[in-house]
């Protein structure tokens, strides 16, 4: 339900508000009004991302039909059966190609990529049909958190309080601020560039990952058009000079350019979007949790775009707040408390483990050291050539054993059903 207009400094109550109306926030809205909860969403509708896709796993296609949004994405999504990562360094001692197969664990497929603005139209229109929902696009002034309840202060002075705050207002959170959650941040010598591809020979619903000493290429399988039946999205790492460079190419250059790094695997290449950019970063938190505010997606971690665990890790966040909530009284503090700690346990570990294990891949590509590289490639052998290992590696990418809610535990189709 998308708000009314109401007169400044008019202030109305709810159980939950959530702040952003991001891909994040639009399932953390949709997931507590599930639950019963009265949800108000605040935030401004994101702008277009160009050539920017989410590739979701399993564990995020379980959630997704939960929330009653799978079937609409899946239309618009094309599935990733397997994962190839390929190491061109160029290091001493070669390193074998590994392939992780979703047939490996008894899955039709490791997940599905989606464009993000495709993604965030699907949540946004279910939101919209929900009456539990009321939406406001608008902007959040400030906040009030205490004890006894919070409310945040919109910036056309209209106040609205809750039981309780879910920040998904990205990496620039004021809540969090407010909240004085401390924040760990660092940058690496990288730019991202994103597009969408047409090409000419398939992808067979496979990702390729080609690990380079700038970054990894990588492209991800897209549904066919009628007019192009073999597509990708391009996620490209390499240095701000050499951005600057391509960016400053003219398009036809850069084409040629982008088959020579695909080593001509998928024949000639055609850019068909816009092309985004964005710096590489990382960010982390001293807490996920304080008070009445919770923190989801990106108003708590941050990382490269390596092994797509960026916004899976966020539905995460989502559906392990909304796990740890259930059946607590809000207005009960030590109740609550009890359910935050629980929640900022899982977190510290899920995320903790998640940014490492890609802040030390980057680094180990684009730090030429030897030592580097004698590991990096022994892990490649080992999970190439160990079944039990890599069948291991291929169940925590797509179904993480250290948290698993409750919404992401039912096989898709069954879980609206339970």
């Amino acid at each position: 339900m998308t708000e009314h207009s109401a007169p400044d400094g008019a202030m109305t109550k709810t159980d939950i508000l959530v702040a952003g109306a991001g891909s994040t926030g639009l399932a953390a809205a949709l997931a507590f009004a599930r639950s019963g909860a009265k949800t108000t969403l605040v935030g401004r509708i994101p702008p277009p991302l160009p050539g920017r896709t989410v590739a979701l796993f399993e564990a995020s296609v379980r959630f997704l039909d939960a929330l009653g949004a799978l079937e609409r994405v899946k239309a618009l999504a094309c599935p990733v059966e397997a994962i190839r990562m390929i190491d061109d360094t160029d290091q001493l001692f070669p390193v074998p190609e590994l392939t992780l197969r979703a047939s490996e664990v008894d899955l039709p497929a490791l997940g599905v990529n989606v464009s993000n603005d495709e993604l965030v139209g699907v949540l946004l229109d279910l939101v919209r049909a929900q009456p539990e929902i009321e939406l406001i696009e608008a902007d959040i002034a400030d906040y009030e958190l205490n004890g006894a309840g919070a409310a945040a202060i919109l910036a056309d002075g209209r106040r609205i309080e809750a039981d309780f705050i879910v920040a998904a207002d990205g990496r620039n959170s004021r809540a969090r601020a407010v909240a004085g959650i401390d924040v760990k941040e660092w940058t690496y010598p990288q730019v991202a560039l994103t597009m969408m591809l047409r090409h000419e020979f398939p992808h067979d619903n496979m990702s390729t990952e080609w690990h380079t000493r700038s970054g990894p290429f990588t492209l991800v399988p897209l549904p066919a058009r009628e007019d192009a039946p073999h597509r990708s999205s391009l996620v490209w790492l390499m240095s701000v000079a050499d951005a600057r460079r391509r960016l400053a190419k003219p398009r036809e250059e850069l084409e040629y350019e982008i088959e020579d790094y695909a080593k001509s695997e998928f024949g000639a290449m055609k850019v068909e979007s816009d092309i985004g950019q964005f710096r590489m970063g990382g960010m982390q938190v001293s807490q996920h949790a304080k008070g009445r505010l919770a923190l989801v997606g990106e108003t708590c971690h941050v990382f490269p775009p390596i092994g797509a665990q960026g916004l899976n890790l966020s539905l995460r966040d989502v559906a392990d707040l909304e796990d740890c909530l259930a059946s607590v009284d809000l207005r009960n503090e030590r109740e609550l408390s009890r359910a935050l700690a629980r929640y900022d346990r899982h977190r510290h570990a899920d995320i903790g483990f998640r940014t490492n294990g890609v802040d030390v891949l980057n680094r180990s590509l684009i730090i030429p050291y030897l030592p580097v590289d004698l590991f990096r490639g022994a892990s490649f052998i080992a999970v190439a050539t160990l079944g039990p290992l890599r069948r291991a590696v291929i169940r925590e990418g797509v179904l993480p054993h250290l948290v698993l809610p409750r919404l992401m535990r039912k096989p898709a189709g069954e879980a609206r059903a339970g």
